[in-house]
């Protein structure tokens, strides 16, 4: 880390023009005879190595570390409704598990809630050492106030090296939150964790459209933040013993104050959600219209499967938004995929590519699905899906 610094007692009328053209982004500013720098500045130091000599100067300034040997544990917070656990905390604990073996961590759970004490013990039979539990009434509804104040109040009494968090819409909104308290990094959408046996966590995930695989650490913050999509990890097997603990824990009332008062929740209506598919039926940019959706229809009836697809897909009203695949979409780990017509853009394959078995249907046999496919077929959709319905009503599916 650094810093630019003017030394102003070397800017005068002969090189302060030079000074402004140097800079390939405007960022330097000549207001009332001082040099500023504003926030176009992209630290290329091209005003310090070609501009006018001793007037730009880069300053490394000193960066603070942290000790890490005061942070131990993997922990996972506990995504819940009323109680009801949902699944990424499960895959979240055996990623946790397989993280923490690499430094002889513990795994620990956060659970905050209302009466949430007795479904805590479900924790225990997925391998977790113990579980942190605020059960009060204030908590019963999600409020960023007084669940942000939980994981604080958690975290400076354990002090976890590394905090997962299911990408969902309480772990989205809450994670930001808390790692803005504790001035630390929150990579957002890991599609894999790694440990380093410093103990810094690699979270790698897809940048720049998917074109390549970011890693990113924080090196010299604690805790270190990640969330997680579900379908992305694998949850362990539940197990019927437990050798865990359950821990519960008390919170200032004054930390259970919130400027948020809940008036009414109201249910959503349970939709049909295709990262819970066991079989997907994926179209992409290759159906032409409304009317060839049919063909596809009778597939996905005969195999019982939901149909998704790509964005082109959505964009064209052929499907709905909550049924696109891939990183702008949702993340799907069905038992079986066919793909019709999808080239296999690495945006799409994200999404998917941890599914049980791919089946690719494309008329380009260099297409890149078939390098993610277990099983492929090269061919015009239009003659090969008629042809799976015939041969899938004649054997009695």
């Amino acid at each position: 880390m650094g810093k630019l610094i003017c030394n102003q007692e070397n800017v005068n009328e002969s090189n302060i023009e030079e000074l402004l053209k140097v800079c390939p982004f405007g960022a330097i500013e000549y207001t009332d005879g001082k040099v500023q720098v504003n926030a176009g500045c992209k630290m290329c130091k091209i005003c310090v190595k070609k501009g006018p000599a001793g007037v730009m100067e880069f300053v490394e300034t000193e960066t603070k570390k942290v000790d890490k040997s005061l942070w131990r544990g993997i922990a996972v917070y506990v995504d819940h409704v009323e109680g009801t656990i949902h699944p990424v905390t499960m895959e979240l604990i055996g990623k946790a598990r397989e993280l923490a073996a690499v430094v002889d961590f513990p795994v620990y759970c956060v659970f905050i809630g209302h009466n949430i004490e007795k479904k805590a013990e479900e924790l225990l039979h997925y391998g977790v050492d113990e579980v942190f539990v605020y059960d009060n009434k204030e908590l019963k509804d999600f409020r960023i106030e007084t669940y942000t104040a939980a994981m604080e109040d958690f975290i400076n009494k354990v002090k976890p090296s590394s905090i997962l968090v299911g990408a969902t819409t309480t772990g989205r909104s809450l994670a930001p939150r808390v790692a803005t308290r504790f001035r630390t990094g929150l990579t957002a959408d890991c599609t894999i964790l790694e440990m380093k046996e410093n103990t810094d966590l690699v979270q790698i995930r897809p940048a720049f459209g998917g074109n390549i695989m970011a890693q990113i650490i924080c090196p010299n913050t604690r805790p270190q933040m990640a969330t997680v999509r579900y379908k992305i990890m694998n949850a362990p097997e539940r197990q019927c013993d437990t050798k865990g603990k359950i821990t519960v824990c008390k919170l200032d009332e004054e930390k259970l104050k919130s400027q948020i008062e809940v008036l009414k929740v109201t249910k959503k209506k349970v939709e049909e959600n295709i990262s819970d598919a066991e079989v997907i039926i994926a179209v992409g940019r290759a159906i032409k219209s409304e009317k060839d959706m049919v063909m596809v229809q009778d597939l996905a009836d005969l195999l019982h499967a939901q149909i998704a697809g790509t964005r082109p897909l959505v964009e064209a009203g052929l499907i709905p938004a909550k049924k696109q695949i891939g990183l702008s979409g949702r993340t799907v780990k069905p038992k079986l995929i066919i793909t019709l017509g999808i080239s296999g853009a690495v945006q799409f394959v994200a999404g998917m590519n941890h599914s049980d078995r791919i089946f690719a249907i494309n008329k380009d046999e260099n297409a890149s699905i078939f390098h993610t496919a277990h099983y492929g077929i090269v061919g015009d959709i239009y003659e090969i899906v008629p042809q799976l319905v015939k041969e899938l009503k004649c054997a009695g599916a």
